[in-house]
């Protein structure tokens, strides 16, 4: 099933499913009991499918990013965070920071995986029975914070306003069958900047989910973001960076095309 959220025309918000190529009303939580209703969904505005209670981050999980890095392949996941707050819907703009700049903003194609329920110290083998669904993300990162002015960490440069958009959708894992078989790109004005597939991950989804639940209880609507594979900004020649004007899609087979606007922070 593929379900949104979206404000109606009053300005409430829902969450909807597609039924035979048409957007109907849920009623109910999406955690729990939901139903699809008969009534078609008034889509005025079309939301970020979720709000997430946190946004897990995986880094360096494909082996040929971690090359053009520069870096080991690690042995453990690299781990870090965005704040809820960092959000952004489809449609809306990823804004460069003005006010804290940035002159490096980077994008990042990733698979975000919805966890629907309470999970603990899962294994490999039921990892995926506590996933929601899927969905597109882009990993927006202002490279200058994370990597020069960041104080060794990761999150200052990950985690400004907008550095999260997710969409269009959520698709639940019956439609996507295995999550490390999926093509995955990123679309900058126009032009095909990352290319690449899902299998190339280091550390798989259900690898993922059983790390980050080690001792650790990931809440219905934690988001985890899954690493972003080769032919990111920072490592080209020259480096390409977003600016105010550009347009950057993430598109991610069985899931859909996530795209955004880039204007400077007013």
């Amino acid at each position: 099933m593929k379900i949104i959220r979206y404000q109606d025309s009053q300005g409430a918000e829902h969450y909807g499913a597609e039924v035979n190529g048409q957007q109907q009303r849920i009623e109910g939580d999406i955690y729990g009991d939901y139903t699809v209703t008969d009534d078609v969904a008034e889509v005025s505005k079309l939301l970020a499918p979720i709000v997430p209670e946190i946004i897990w981050c995986i880094g360096l999980n494909y082996k040929y990013h971690a090359q053009e890095s520069g870096m080991h392949v690690p042995e453990r996941p690299v781990l870090f965070v965005k704040s809820a707050s960092a959000t952004q819907n489809p449609g809306d703009p990823i804004e460069i920071p003005t006010h804290l700049a940035s002159h490096k903003v980077d994008y990042e194609c990733e698979l975000a995986i919805v966890i629907g329920k309470a999970c603990k110290n899962a294994t490999e083998e039921n990892a995926l029975d506590y996933v929601l669904g899927y969905t597109c993300c882009n990993d927006v990162s202002a490279r200058d914070w994370q990597i020069e002015w960041g104080g060794s960490q990761w999150c200052r440069g990950k985690t400004f306003d907008t550095f999260a958009p997710l969409g269009p959708c959520l698709v639940t894992g019956d439609e996507i069958g295995d999550p490390n078989a999926l093509k995955i790109k990123t679309i900058l004005n126009g032009e095909t900047v990352q290319d690449w597939n899902t299998d190339d991950m280091i550390f798989t989804i259900p690898q993922i989910i059983k790390f980050l639940s080690g001792s650790t209880t990931l809440l219905p609507g934690t988001v985890i973001i899954t690493g972003t594979p080769h032919g990111v900004g920072m490592a080209k020649e020259p480096p390409l960076w977003l600016k105010a004007g550009d347009e950057v899609t993430i598109d991610i087979e069985k899931i859909g095309a996530l795209t955004n606007p880039v204007i400077d922070e007013a």
